[in-house]
């Protein structure tokens, strides 16, 4: 089977909906505005929060650097910053 045309269906699906909003140039409510603030945050959460168990009985290093990592992205409203906090508390800890 091939993957190209399941990649490119994949693509338009995703892209389509983008370039669809940028060529209407519709305003986009205030309620939506403030929505979409969370969805980067919230599809970062969903990547990392499954791999916190993590497979060599690491767990509890783990769970105090995603601490870490999330006071810093709540303190300082940058989300660059608590992956950079997250990943040095991980390799430090480890």
């Amino acid at each position: 089977m091939n993957v190209l045309p399941i990649i490119l269906g994949m693509a338009a699906v995703t892209y389509a909906p983008r370039l669809a909003g940028l060529w209407l140039r519709v305003e986009v409510p205030p309620f939506w505005q403030r929505f979409l603030r969370f969805v980067p945050i919230a599809a970062f959460s969903a990547l990392v929060v499954p791999a916190l168990p993590g497979e060599r009985g690491e767990a509890g290093v783990r769970l105090f650097a995603a601490l870490l990592a999330a006071v810093a992205t709540w303190r300082f409203r940058k989300l660059w910053l608590g992956i950079l906090v997250g990943m040095a508390a991980y390799w430090l800890l480890r």
